[in-house]
């Protein structure tokens, strides 16, 4: 019985996972790429950031990209702790990559698409066309 061992996305940070030795008799079951991953899995407020990444884009024109930080910002404003959005940054990220993985949206870096697992630095998101 041959294991099919094509790349998946990780349910929680959206990265990329590749086949490893180590998942042979389980690759089929891999959900997430690491414990810390399998231990934060998808909360609401990941969910929150997703919408309101789709949200702002919606609202702009379709070559329009927005930054990470305004969906940060936005769900931070929506659930009361506007000053408290720099913590949502990482998870920002995250809906970002998610959304890219399932083809919604699209990472740019320098004005040009990267991969979303790889992907280091500021960054911006565009609707995918």
């Amino acid at each position: 019985m041959s294991v099919d061992i094509s790349p998946r996305t990780c349910r929680s940070c959206g990265r990329t996972m590749t086949w490893r030795k180590a998942w042979t008799r389980d690759w089929e079951q891999v959900r997430y790429c690491s414990q810390a991953c399998r231990r934060r899995r998808v909360r609401p407020v990941d969910r929150y950031l997703e919408f309101a990444i789709l949200e702002l884009l919606d609202a702009r024109t379709a070559s329009a990209t927005i930054c990470p930080s305004e969906a940060a910002q936005q769900v931070a404003v929506r659930y009361g702790a506007s000053d408290e959005w720099c913590p949502l940054m990482e998870p920002a990220r995250r809906a970002a990559r998610r959304l890219a993985a399932e083809g919604q949206v699209t990472i740019i870096q320098g004005g040009r698409p990267v991969d979303p697992s790889t992907a280091k630095g500021p960054i911006r998101i565009r609707r995918s066309h």
